[in-house]
């Protein structure tokens, strides 16, 4: 089975956004430079750094750790960070025993305002069909070998409730800073197909 990672799209998808936009460009309801500001801020000012930001201050601050755990939306917008995409947020967190991932099986529902554009593998068919019935096998395809005795949960965001992984924090990273703990985190440990190393 082919890698879900890759980044190009197929070449009949780039044909038919590119038809899509010149479209609704044509009939003024898009103004093309308004979306592609919206990618960039997405793909590369958001991207996943806000997502790396709310894990670094879990990691840091055990009281926060715990409000975000507890109410997730409401510990993420302490941060600042809110928008649509991202109203209704529920934290797992991953332990010594314990490791999530997140998948959307009907769609592709996203925490934007916390991990940006979702990657073109996670909207995948393939991904989103054999996340739930074979876990542990796509997490090998992305090069994460469990444990056997380690329980996956995989969790099924729909349009109501968005997930984000809390990713297990490495050993030998307790007296790094935020910023340092947060240039760590990966936008794909936060999804759960991927864990986070120490440098």
């Amino acid at each position: 089975m082919a890698s879900y990672k890759h980044t190009a799209a197929l070449p009949d998808t780039v044909l038919r956004v590119k038809a899509l936009e010149s479209l609704l460009t044509e009939k003024g309801l898009i103004d093309p430079a308004a979306l592609d500001e919206l990618i960039d801020t997405y793909e590369n000012r958001i991207g996943p750094r806000n997502g790396a930001q709310v894990v670094a201050r879990a990691w840091a601050d055990p009281e926060y750790k715990k409000r975000l755990l507890d109410d997730g939306t409401s510990a993420i917008l302490e941060l600042g960070f809110s928008g649509v995409q991202g109203e209704d947020m529920v934290i797992v967190e991953n332990t010594p025993s314990v490791h999530n991932m997140i998948v959307c099986t009907l769609c592709s529902c996203y925490p934007w305002p916390v991990l940006g554009l979702p990657p073109v593998w996670f909207k995948s068919a393939p991904y989103r069909s054999r996340a739930v019935i074979d876990p542990r096998g796509v997490l090998k395809e992305f090069g994460v070998e469990l444990d056997p005795d380690i329980e996956i949960r995989v969790w099924d965001s729909t349009a109501e409730t968005r997930y984000m992984v809390l990713p297990l924090q490495p050993e030998g990273t307790d007296g790094m800073s935020e910023d340092e703990l947060a240039d760590i985190v990966q936008r794909d440990s936060m999804i759960g197909t991927a864990v986070v190393t120490a440098p």
